[in-house]
């Protein structure tokens, strides 16, 4: 018999979830090993996010904020106890999503990473001149000088008075942002206009509105006057004034002039999180450009007076990590170098990761989701940490073929230190390093939910799940190409690493954009395309709305099916809405009880009164077709289409469903969509659009093996009712479906920024001289006798 001692070490090698039932999951239980690799398959909305980020994840984070002092959680924000009986043996949780790292305006590849910490740390040992401590090549700390009073304990206490100084590196004409912005003033005021009559152009402006009351009953300019009979110091006031304080109907307010208070309210924030109207109205008044007097650098003269072999922290900062490597590796002063180590170790991490053609002065909001996640990493491989679970959101993201090799290299690394990795993951490269598997399904949404196979990769492939079948899958090449019906024509492009590179873009076809992260793809396509009027670019970006924004309201769906309920019932549509008329009294049409704790982070729980549905008792008894509006809003698109029958919202609903979204309720929140599924409901409503360019960025994300077929046959119904479509992705199976490849390399960064080919498929293989090419030759070799 095994000794008790034994068992309860073999126990304390399993993480074990018994009865999850998180959003899809259907009382789960599973063991996953501790300190091994276990990749989490299934197809889109069987439950793998579910389980992994929304059950063991967020318990472990929940447990680890129990264990602070309760006036450090109330700053750290409430998280609620996932759905699931029982949660044993897990450790501390790390999370590494595809969440962009924010668009703050101060934050660099270099400052997220701590990798410019040690620059500065560097530059204050042994750069010459001299200048002062780390805080001097600080582009975000501002140099200041005064003085202040400080109570000392010296028997009784008293008072000193001392003066401080303060030298830090930022450029005080940027104020540390590397560029300044000039706002076309035409853009801005229509000058044959009066201020009453509508001449700021700026968006939330009205005559009629408060904002522009604020100028035009200031008493500094004539109200009904044309701005071009406006004085030279009367014009000033309205742009430039500083703030001051006047009264407008009798109300005490703060006038600052028109350029100064945009720029703040607008110009400052992230330009993604503006409304689409207004980042229209930024793209066409402003114009941002280095500034003069650092260059663009961030830092003052000082801070890039101080060198290092006749290098500054600003041509450090620039350089392409590769080559940022070379040169800290030929730094050899004793001194510092046990700094300098760490500093080769971290820089040789991010070319390990691939993204050495990164430089440490890239803005990090300008980094795509894969990459984000990639130099997430960077902060865990040389961390002295174990025992720790680690939790990756397909990492292969954005990732070429050539690239995932050292991405599961990273993966294992990890591991072999001592720590368990989970990861949510569809590329058959990955699942083939994994030492447990568990897959999820069958199918989507309520289909899904339950485990369906838990094994090694061999057992995988035998037991006939979706993804067992579909791991050695192979899209063929196809026997004939379609023919382009003109191009769109790019010249001298060159943004970022292109080097004015000239190409055409097809249309009338299936074009597909590769290369390895960072060659230009992105550069090449975005940077171009949409200057073009008939373009419709579809991205992962967030899709912007309220905590009540759903499928059902961004897809225009809800109004036909509150319509509906109206002419059934003989009301009006209003009272089918739960943002107006049909709102639940107690949650105000939430269906969650928001209770604000102080300091604290908000705590929601479901509302008693309406079930958690939003809406009132009096709304829910009326019905359509047997169904009460909640009981619409709770079915997915598969189960809504033919609910609806026929009409346009059955219209959108069916490309919901070709797009891979049928598992989707239509009143989930849009904020539970991943970057693929946003992308793929956006392509849902674009489809609308006849004649049009599409441009897709990496269609496959989220997609697995079994609906990568169905996205490929997608496309070719786009392109065969009249469209072009254009996508951005290293999928080897939306390669070989292409008509036209055009291959960006023949690396990344500087070795990158050129068309390295274009042409079919076929003949991409027949060269043979590209990475790609050996990717996609190897691809389509291994798949000869699987169907396409």
């Amino acid at each position: 018999m095994t000794p008790a001692s034994e068992h309860v070490a073999d126990s304390h090698g399993l993480i074990r979830v018994v009865g999850a039932r998180e959003n899809n999951l259907q009382g789960v239980d599973v063991e996953i090993p501790k300190h091994r690799l276990t990749v989490f398959t299934g197809v889109s909305g069987s439950g793998k996010s579910s389980l992994v980020f929304g059950t063991i994840a967020a318990e472990s984070q929940r447990l680890i904020n129990e264990t602070y002092p309760t006036f450090v959680q109330q700053f750290m924000g409430q998280v609620n106890r996932p759905e699931v009986d029982a949660l044993e043996n897990i450790s501390p949780a790390i999370v590494v999503d595809q969440e962009r790292m924010g668009a703050n305006a101060r934050s660099t590849v270099g400052t997220a990473t701590d990798v410019h910490a040690m620059l500065r740390v560097l530059y204050s040992r042994i750069g010459h001149p001299h200048i002062g401590s780390p805080q001097a090549f600080s582009f975000n700390v501002p140099s200041a000088s005064g003085s202040g009073s400080l109570t000392v304990a010296a028997g009784a206490s008293t008072t000193q008075h001392r003066r401080f100084e303060i030298t830090g590196g930022m450029c005080p004409a940027c104020e540390g942002l590397g560029q300044a912005s000039e706002i076309d003033i035409d853009e801005v005021l229509d000058r044959s206009l009066s201020l009453r009559d509508g001449a700021i152009r700026v968006p939330g402006y009205t005559p009629d509105g408060w904002m522009v009351k604020g100028y035009s009953e200031s008493g500094f300019f004539p109200p009904d006057e044309p701005i071009a009979q406006f004085t030279a110091t009367q014009l000033n006031d309205l742009l430039y004034k500083e703030q001051t304080k006047v009264k407008v109907a009798g109300i005490n307010m703060t006038y600052e002039g028109l350029t100064l208070k945009i720029t703040k309210s607008i110009l400052q924030k992230d330009r993604d999180s503006l409304q689409p109207h207004v980042r229209s109205f930024v793209d066409r008044a402003v114009k941002f450009m280095p500034c003069t007097a650092c260059g663009g650098t961030r830092l003052n003269d000082g801070a890039r007076s101080s060198t290092i072999a006749g290098v500054s922290i600003a041509d450090a900062a620039a350089m392409q990590i590769t080559e940022l490597a070379e040169w800290v590796a030929s730094i050899t002063d004793a001194s510092v170098a046990p700094l300098v180590a760490g500093l080769r170790q971290t820089l040789d991490s991010f070319v390990a990761i691939g993204l050495g053609y990164l430089s440490l002065d890239r803005a990090s909001g300008t980094l795509s989701g894969g990459e984000a996640q990639r130099t997430k990493m960077i902060r865990h491989l040389g961390s002295s940490l174990t025992d720790v679970t680690y939790v990756f959101d397909e990492p292969t993201t954005g990732l070429h073929p050539h690239d995932i090799q050292r991405m599961n290299d990273l993966l294992l690394l990890l591991r072999d230190k001592g720590n368990t990795v989970l990861v949510v993951e569809h590329k058959p490269e990955v699942v083939a390093i994994a030492d447990h598997v568990v897959d999820l399904g069958p199918g989507a949404g309520r289909a899904g939910g339950r485990i369906v196979y838990e094994g090694d990769v061999a057992g995988l492939r035998a037991s006939g799940t979706l993804t067992g079948t579909h791991l050695d899958h192979r899209a063929r090449l196809k026997t004939a190409t379609r023919t382009a019906r003109g191009a769109l024509q790019i010249r001298g492009a060159s943004l970022h690493n292109l080097r004015s590179v000239d190409v055409d873009v097809p249309l009338g076809i299936l074009t597909v954009v590769t290369g390895v992260a960072g060659s230009g793809k992105s550069s090449l396509i975005h940077g171009s395309l949409p200057a073009f009027d008939v373009v419709v670019v579809v991205d992962q970006t967030a899709i912007k709305g309220s905590r009540r924004s759903n499928p059902a309201t961004y897809t225009g769906v809800l109004d036909a099916i509150r319509n509906a309920f109206a002419k059934a019932n003989g009301v009006k549509p209003g009272l089918f809405s739960a943002n107006s008329e049909g709102a639940c009294a107690a949650c105000r049409g939430l269906g969650v009880i928001i209770t604000n704790l102080g300091f604290t982070q908000s705590v929601e729980t479901r509302c008693e009164l309406c079930g958690g549905s939003g809406f009132s008792d009096t709304v829910l008894e009326y019905r359509w077709q047997g169904k009460t509006i909640a009981e619409v809003l709770a079915m997915s698109a598969d189960e809504a289409a033919p609910f609806v029958g026929t009409g346009p919202a059955h219209a959108v609903l069916r490309r919901m469903i070709d797009v891979g979204l049928g598992y989707t309720t239509l009143g989930q929140s849009l904020s539970s969509l991943s970057g693929g599924e946003r992308q793929r409901l956006k392509l849902a409503i674009a489809m609308a659009k006849p004649g049009a360019v599409y441009v897709l960025d990496e269609p496959t994300t989220g997609l697995h093996l079994a609906d990568v077929d169905n996205l490929l046959a997608l496309l070719d119904r786009l392109v065969d009712a009249g469209n072009s479509v254009i996508a951005i992705e290293h999928h080897q199976a939306v390669m070989a479906h292409a008509d036209w490849i055009i291959d960006v390399g023949p690396g990344a960064g500087r070795e990158g920024g050129r068309v390295v080919f274009a042409g079919t498929p076929e003949d991409l293989i027949a060269t043979g001289e590209t990475l790609t090419a050996r990717h996609l030759a190897t691809y389509v070799g291994a798949g000869r006798s699987n169907s396409g």
